[in-house]
């Protein structure tokens, strides 16, 4: 056994169960991080073979390494640095051929490479036999097939690559030959032909009579006329589950969390800290943060596992295929489609998920219109408003009315990506491959891991970062009262005539401004600055709470105008952060500030004048 681990990549498309060999091999013994200089994410793991140990980067899914995204930019410049000493390439058993085309592309750059066919069991339930023997005699390298949700695959991988690092270097001899001035459409169809021809007698179907069970479903989920439809309850079944589970869960929360409060005012006390502290470090920076949390994690540690169920069990290519028509009407990638399901959980992931657009111009168009759709941390208040003054109370009403706002977010995020493709950003649509993978069953174990870990702490952690900080500032603005008037109230006064036009008033205005650190702040405000208290408390009493409203004067189009106006305004701070990293631009991170906040004043602007027309 050598004594420095030996590095090995490990690289394939996505969708090929790449990320469970990962797991498979490394276990628990892996990190991620950052490749240098660019926001593309870097696994790293360790284990060991009864001969060597090993360490693997496992490299961002991509389907070639001639395209410019940053992933395969990533993976392509791994490659040709030359650092890892064997590459194992992992490939679906039951898209063999369009899996190779990557595999050439790598045997073109290094000859050390192990070919891993994976899922082999699902390639059988679909009838499918593979003659892996040949395949490795035409490639030139070695060929092991395996089924990586099985707990026998990582022995027989590393017996492989053992035996790969111990022997002789391949000498692969499938290589197409082209000429030195081929462009890149040469040498994808090039790349295309030879892997169809290593295929023949590879791949064959041993009952070419069955229908296949995923061809069925197809036909359903991404059919013409009930694709949408399909699609709207879906949605309307997810968001109606998620506040369904999370009103019980925020209150659990809100109990420990006010348990929590209790004691750490008894430690205050104990040691003697003046008034003012304890009201700026408890009642501010302490009670904004607690409810941030009660009121986020839950939606989001029940929306999450829920997306990526859906994205484990292959539904969400199928979303992008059906949305694909609308937004290349719109001059932008079909991919956007993924990204802006992302949105609906958190504006800030689905920025981050634009990662997996290559187009610079798409790219920017799908992070610009992201905060178009609500995030989940905007739904307790819009769910409030549906609850109070629409929906009578009906949870199921709430959240159908929940859903038809979200059908028009979307809506105005197609049209505003149009806008900017018009204008700021003009191009045609690029054109990008698009696969429906298999239907696979869902890994729950990784599911709850990928959504919690990944997702759900990742978003929750970057909102806490700023809640307390806002909660001090909330807590000082409503305390300090130069001239008997607190600057809360003078703030509010100060906006009440620009809120007026608008269809609502200064204290509404003012609470979306102090909801910039997360927008779950939104309802407390509200409750706090119309109550004239000076510290933030939970709305209890939903009823209490829609007679307190009524007596500030709200109506009917109030309650409108804050809900559209909650659609459409300037994303959280989160989300801010994170446009400014990944566009790497000031003036972008502001129009994608100014771009919703335009759009909602104007529809607010709109409904108060039909109201008054109306009146």
């Amino acid at each position: 056994m050598r004594e420095e681990p030996i590095l090995i990549a490990l690289a394939g498309n996505p969708n090929v169960g790449k990320s469970t060999v990962f797991n498979r091999l490394t276990g628990l013994r892996q990190h991620t991080g950052n490749w240098a200089g660019k926001t593309v994410s870097l696994a790293v793991g360790s284990c060991e073979s009864q001969r060597h140990r090993y360490t693997l980067t496992d490299l961002p899914g991509t389907y070639s390494l001639l395209a410019h995204s940053a992933e395969e930019e990533a993976a392509r410049d791994f490659l040709n640095a030359g650092q890892a000493e064997a590459v194992i390439v992992v490939c679906d058993a039951s898209c063999l051929a369009r899996n190779l085309n990557l595999l050439l592309q790598i045997l073109a750059l290094t000859p050390r490479v192990l070919l891993c066919v994976n899922l082999m069991d699902e390639a059988a339930r679909h009838g499918l036999r593979l003659d892996l023997p040949l395949l490795s005699k035409r490639l030139g390298i070695p060929v092991i097939g395996v089924s990586a949700r099985e707990k026998s695959s990582r022995e027989t991988i590393l017996q492989a690559l053992d035996a790969l690092i111990d022997g002789p270097l391949p000498r692969p001899r499938c290589l197409p030959q082209l000429p030195p001035e081929a462009d890149e459409d040469a040498v994808t169809a090039a790349l295309l032909h030879r892997a169809a021809a290593l295929c023949e007698g590879v791949v064959w179907q041993s009952d070419l009579g069955k229908p296949r069970r995923d061809e069925a479903i197809d036909r359903l989920l991404t059919s013409r006329w009930l694709g949408y439809p399909l699609m709207l309850l879906l949605l309307a079944l997810i968001l109606y589950l998620s506040v369904l589970g999370a009103n019980p869960l925020s209150d659990a929360l809100s109990a420990l969390f006010g348990w929590v409060e209790l004691r750490l005012n008894a430690l205050v006390a104990a040691l003697g800290l003046p008034d003012f502290w304890r009201g700026l470090l408890i009642d501010g920076a302490w009670r904004v943060l607690a409810w941030v949390v009660a009121v986020m994690l839950p939606p989001m540690a029940i929306f999450f596992p829920l997306f990526t169920l859906l994205e484990d069990l292959g539904y969400l290519p199928r979303v992008a295929y059906n949305l694909d028509r609308p937004f290349q009407r719109c001059h932008a990638c079909g991919k956007q489609a993924l990204t802006l399901c992302m949105g609906f959980g958190c504006n800030a992931v689905g920025v981050t998920g634009c990662r997996i657009i290559d187009s610079k111009r798409e790219r920017m168009l799908a992070m610009l219109t992201n905060s178009l759709v609500p995030c989940n941390g905007r739904f307790p208040l819009l769910l409030t408003l549906l609850g109070l003054f629409f929906a009578g109370g009906s949870a199921l009403r709430a959240a159908l009315g929940l859903t038809g706002l979200l059908v028009f977010s979307v809506v105005m995020s197609l049209a505003a990506t149009r806008l900017l493709s018009a204008t700021l950003l003009r191009g045609q649509p690029s054109s990008f491959v698009l696969e429906l993978p298999p239907y696979r069953r869902p890994q729950l174990g990784q599911i709850l891991l990928r959504s919690v870990l990944d997702r759900t702490l990742f978003v929750l952690g970057r909102a806490a970062a700023v809640a307390a900080p806002a909660g001090m500032l909330l807590w000082l603005l409503a305390n300090l009262s130069p001239g008997g008037v607190s600057l809360i109230s003078r703030c509010a006064a100060a906006l009440d005539p620009i809120g007026r036009f608008f269809g609502m008033d200064g204290v509404i205005l003012l609470a979306f401004l102090l909801a910039l650190p997360a927008n779950e702040t939104v309802l407390p405000v509200l409750l706090m600055v119309y109550a004239g208290g000076t510290v933030l408390t939970a709305p209890g009493d939903l009823q209490q709470f829609h007679a307190l409203l009524l007596q500030q004067g709200w109506t009917a189009t109030t309650a409108l105008c804050v809900l559209v106006f909650c659609l459409f305004h300037w994303p959280c701070s989160t989300t801010l952060l994170t446009i400014r990293r990944e566009s790497g631009s000031l003036r972008w991170t502001l129009l994608a500030a100014l771009l919703p906040t335009g759009m909602g004043l104007a529809l607010c602007a709109l409904i108060a004048a039909l109201s008054r027309l109306l009146a």
